[in-house]
């Protein structure tokens, strides 16, 4: 065994990516359930951390039920959840313009903040991977923008496209691209590749940075937010980057393989 295989069996919290890491769209990965099932039965921990907004916790864990992968609430570490924080520190009584599914204005509301569906009510716009997006949400957006030039810009995450088993689809990245393309405005972005949610995660379970372990498939976000961190990073080529990608970032990750299959096979080793 060499070193880094001997780094990676020593981690105790696994981070995990989940579109193009676990599964793509709803497809899950043939070695997912065993991963995450050698993780366990070593006394190691696994979360699921994710920039899609699109879905609140509880339809995650419906999700992965889909799936046959049983999950709570705790498993989670979400750009959903880190940006309430943000808006509950920074935003507790603005009213929110939302430009996100109803998952994700369910998830801001649950933490006591408030979303209105009346831009002119708006003392904060709110970006996400919004898989009902509308052009009227869009012109309302860019009205604010425009009008309201110092009016609060959150977005969710940075991604540019959401994996899909055919290939990849516009995430919120790419509709901020096109409101920049209007306002001339970028956003405050809370999910990966900020190192927030993985700094959450380690607080919430007591454990070390050397120990934890951020897997995924986007180097911009996944591995830049685990690096950002100061946690280990395992980038996987089962997603959005291919070879080439890699070698042309300035960002390095830890490791890098193939797909969470060989991970599982360094485990069980």
């Amino acid at each position: 065994m060499n070193m880094e295989e001997r780094h990676l069996r020593d981690c105790r919290l696994f981070l995990f990516d989940m579109d193009g890491t676990l599964y793509l769209g709803d497809a899950l990965f043939p070695f997912t359930k065993g991963l995450l099932a050698a993780i366990r039965a070593r006394g190691g921990r696994y979360l699921f951390m994710t920039n899609n907004s699109s879905k609140s916790v509880s339809a995650y864990v419906e999700k992965l039920a889909r799936l046959g992968i049983k999950s709570t609430e705790e498993d989670f570490v979400t750009s959903s959840q880190a940006t309430a924080l943000y808006l509950i520190k920074h935003h507790k009584t603005d009213p929110l313009y939302v430009c996100g599914t109803r998952s994700l204005k369910e998830e801001l509301t649950k933490n006591g903040l408030t979303v209105t569906e009346d831009p002119e009510k708006a003392a904060c716009v709110v970006m996400g991977f919004d898989t009902e997006l509308t052009f009227g949400k869009l012109r309302d957006v860019s009205w604010l923008l425009l009008t309201r030039p110092d009016i609060p810009y959150i977005a969710t995450n940075p991604d540019y496209v959401c994996p899909t088993e055919f290939g990849s689809v516009p995430d919120c990245g790419s509709v901020c691209d096109m409101l920049y393309n209007v306002s001339k405005r970028r956003p405050l972005v809370i999910g990966k590749p900020a190192p927030a949610m993985p700094l959450l995660a380690m607080e919430k379970w007591g454990v070390k940075k050397e120990e934890t372990l951020v897997v995924g498939d986007r180097i911009y976000t996944d591995i830049k937010s685990g690096l950002n961190a100061g946690c280990l990073t395992l980038l996987v080529l089962s997603g959005e980057t291919d070879e080439k990608i890699l070698a042309a970032s300035e960002d390095q990750p830890d490791f890098v393989l193939p797909s969470g299959k060989e991970l599982l096979d360094i485990l069980n080793a």
